[in-house]
Formats: structure tokens, C-alpha cells, sequence
């Protein structure tokens, strides 16, 4: 393990913050700041898309026909902040290591946009790719930390609307419980430094707007019911407050006879993965789930029918 990589990182994380609460526009501008630092790698190339009716990120490999199968990647935030643009690390990655397409939604973010207006637009762009002839047999869904979430609920809502579900998940941090009652938010609350209870109070206010959080639409780590859903990859690490909506989704997975990985990586912070070709760690979980992925979604041949 790489200490000296971690510890710089975990510094870099604690660096003082105004106290209390910081208005919404704040805590967007500040969390794209710190993701335009991360590394997004050289051989991909990027698109502007319409995936239903949301503007959308598409992300090829640069010098190579994609192979076939697509990930429909959603971006973390907390469903107040972020674009697909900060998760561009993360969804890059993904595509150089294993030559498949992504398209990553700009969702509508809460406050302006609350629950459920992500999964709406998530199931949307879901279904537009099923509209333009995608096999869900050929299609993953990805996402970090709200975008992780997203993995889980967008598959629940599909499943109600009757839509066939993709052919895996992969989750890194995700957001699961909406309650924030597992016993890491307090067991981890000084080693995590990135998230407080506080903070993701305020910003869980912003994306419920008063709506109760027990449902498994917001809380799926404690009431989905996960029968045949696909098989999972969550990643977290152990400095993560939100380290047991990972391990409980995780033991709800299994109990639902679902095949699920749970990859705990220690004394990382959350999303640790977007600090690839930084922290040795974040590199070497990219590389897993893109082996997952790409057991999951076939061997390589032409791309399959593209959105406008």
C-alpha cells in the first residue's frame, strides 16, 4: 500500500473549510475546482450528446472503434453538485481500460431539481439507449458516490416500468441510505475527510425537500428488494462514513441470491478512485472493475446504435 500517496491525499482533503453550512453555488464551484485537478487519461475522446432530453457526455477511446458494449455512467454529488464533467477521471478511466463507450447524463440537480428528478432522467436516458437499439445484455450502469446510488435505484425503477435490466452494476462509494443510520457515519466520522454527518444533512435536505427518506427509492441499502437483479461491484474504502451503505447493500444482494463483490480498499477516502495516477490504490480498483465489466459485457466487435 502506498501511505505516503494516502496521507498526501487525506491532507489534501482536510484543507480548512469556511464552518457551517456553504451556499449551494459554493459547494459547486468548489467541488468542480477540485475534480479539474484530477487525471483524465489521453487516449479517449469526448461528444456532447442528447440522451433524453438531458445533454450528455460521450466518451470513446480516442484511436480505436469502441468495442461492444456501453456503460451508462452516472456522476456523484450528492445529487446537489457535480456534472459529468467532474466524474470525467472516473469515466475515462473506465473507457481506456476496457474500450467500451460511455455516456454520462447531466441529471437535474435539487435543490432546483429534488428527489426524484435524478432517477427520472437517469431511467430516461436508460430507456433512450434501449429506444436506439442497445442489447441491455451489452450495457452497464456505473456511477460514484449519488451516482453509485443511482446504479441501484435507476435498476429499481426500470424493473417498475417494466424495461429489462443492464447487464451489471458497478458502484464506487455509493450513496445508499438516505437515513445515514449505519454505524460507519459514526465509527468513521474522524477518519473521513471529505464528508460530515453535518454536510451531508445539509445537502441530503436539499435533494428530499422534506420527503421521507425510508423508501427504497432513497434508501435501497434498507428496503430495495433485489431479487434477479444483475450482478454488483461496489468498491469503498475504509475511511468512508458511507462505508456501510456498501457493505449492507452488499449483504442485501446476497441475501437476494444476487452474485455481488464487495471490494474494500483501506484507508482510502471516498471515491478514491478518481485520484488514478495518483494513488496506487485507485489505479489497481479501476483495474478490477474494469476486469469486472468486461466479463460482464462480451469480447470485442463493432459499436452498437448510437443517440443524437
Amino acid at each position: 500500500m502506498s501511505r505516503e500517496q494516502r496521507a498526501k491525499i487525506d491532507a489534501m482533503l482536510r484543507t480548512p473549510r469556511p464552518e457551517g453550512p456553504r451556499p449551494v453555488e459554493e459547494i459547486r464551484s468548489g467541488f468542480a475546482a477540485m475534480m479539474a485537478t484530477m487525471i483524465v487519461p489521453d487516449g479517449i475522446r469526448t461528444t456532447t450528446v442528447t440522451l433524453g432530453s438531458r445533454r450528455t457526455l460521450l466518451v470513446e477511446p480516442r484511436d480505436a472503434r469502441p468495442r461492444t458494449g456501453t456503460i451508462l455512467y452516472f456522476h456523484g454529488g450528492g445529487f446537489v453538485y457535480g456534472s459529468p464533467e467532474t466524474a470525467l477521471s472516473l469515466t475515462g478511466n473506465l473507457v481506456a481500460r476496457t474500450g467500451f463507450r460511455a455516456f454520462s447524463p447531466d441529471y437535474r440537480l435539487a435543490p432546483e431539481h429534488p428527489f426524484p428528478a435524478a432517477i427520472d432522467d437517469a431511467l430516461a436516458a436508460y430507456r433512450a439507449l434501449l429506444d436506439a437499439g442497445e442489447d441491455p445484455s451489452s450495457l452497464v450502469f456505473a456511477g460514484d458516490s449519488a451516482g453509485g446510488g443511482l446504479t441501484v435505484t435507476t435498476c429499481l425503477a426500470a424493473r417498475a416500468a417494466g424495461l429489462p435490466l443492464p447487464a451489471a452494476i458497478v458502484a464506487f462509494s455509493p450513496g445508499l441510505d438516505g437515513t445515514r443510520s449505519g454505524e460507519s457515519m459514526d465509527t468513521k466520522a474522524g477518519l473521513d475527510p471529505f464528508f460530515t454527518r453535518e454536510s451531508l444533512a445539509h445537502t441530503g435536505a436539499m435533494h428530499l425537500a422534506g420527503q421521507d427518506p425510508h423508501q427504497e427509492l432513497v434508501s435501497p441499502a434498507l428496503h430495495a428488494d433485489l431479487t434477479g437483479f444483475p450482478p454488483m461491484l461496489f468498491q469503498v474504502g475504509t475511511n468512508e462514513v458511507l462505508l456501510d451503505d456498501s457493505t449492507r447493500m452488499a449483504a442485501r444482494a446476497r441475501e437476494a441470491g444476487v452474485d455481488v463483490i464487495l471490494d474494500v480498499t483501506a484507508e482510502v477516502p471516498h471515491v478514491f478512485q478518481a485520484f488514478a495516477g495518483v494513488l496506487d490504490e485507485a489505479d489497481q480498483a479501476l483495474d478490477r472493475a474494469a476486469l469486472f465489466l468486461t466479463q460482464h459485457l462480451g469480447a470485442a466487435g463493432t459499436p452498437a446504435a448510437s443517440a443524437s
